[in-house]
């Protein structure tokens, strides 16, 4: 591995990170580095769920208060995600580079448009609080098939799908967000760890980095507008899907 390649990597690390406490997206920019340094699309997607894991606990701690409220609720979504996170991740694993690869720019561009879509995914007004709706259940597990396979735009489709079924306090379903978000990489990180498709040294590149970013990012949260932030994150997705689509 080049000093080069060593650079965009660590950067790359660290910004998905400033990102994510911003305005989330950061797996575009640990994806699309991998990728560029040479990390085929399997391993590069793999590592990147790898990456990105330490951040999904941290939050999940900042909401431990909410995520108790929850009670029992938490379990059963916990349980749907697991279950969908599984499914996703051995369909990654089963998978060929060049058939996952065909995916990858339909995949980035959906992405790209669902995180673009998401302060007006994200219910305004959420009405009062409610058990989670059967239709929720099937959405949720339908998004966490999703998460387990790609990832990219997870967190903002869960918030939806959480908003729109069960609706109450902002806070309390970011809580369930990032509960179940710990939940589905955990399980793709087992997945991936054992079919050997994470490249273990970008990852021990990326993860000391992006701890760094996630501390910068609440430095930055308070001082870059969020507008500035999706802005540049859409950009990369709209230049990584023609990229992919090109080549």
């Amino acid at each position: 591995m080049s000093l080069f390649d060593i650079v965009l990597l660590f950067s790359a690390g660290f910004l998905s990170s400033v990102v994510n406490a911003i305005a989330g997206g950061g797996t575009f920019l640990t994806f699309g580095a991998m990728t560029l340094a040479g990390v085929p699309p399997i391993m590069a997607n793999a590592t990147s769920s790898v990456t990105q894991f330490p951040g999904y606990v941290t939050s999940a701690l900042a909401y431990r208060t909410e995520i108790r409220e929850a009670g029992r609720e938490v379990w059963v979504i916990a349980g749907l995600s697991m279950v969908g996170s599984l499914a996703g991740a051995l369909i990654l694993v089963s998978m060929s580079n060049p058939s996952f690869r065909s995916l990858v720019p339909w995949l980035l561009l959906a992405a790209t448009i669902i995180f673009a879509a998401g302060p007006y995914l994200r219910p305004k007004s959420l009405h009062a609080e409610q058990p989670i709706t059967r239709l929720g259940m099937v959405g949720q597990f339908l998004t966490s098939i999703y998460g387990g396979f790609f990832g990219a735009g997870m967190g903002i489709m869960m918030l939806a799908v959480l908003g729109l079924t069960k609706g109450g306090d902002y806070h309390k379903l970011n809580a369930l967000k990032n509960v179940t978000a710990v939940v589905i990489a955990f399980v793709a990180l087992l997945v991936f760890s054992g079919g050997g498709v994470v490249a273990w040294l970008p990852a021990l590149i990326m993860i000391p980095a992006g701890a760094l970013g996630g501390y910068a990012g609440v430095w930055a949260a308070r001082r870059v507008p969020q507008s500035i932030i999706r802005a540049l994150v859409v950009g990369v997705g709209l230049l990584l899907s023609w990229y992919y689509f090109a080549s």
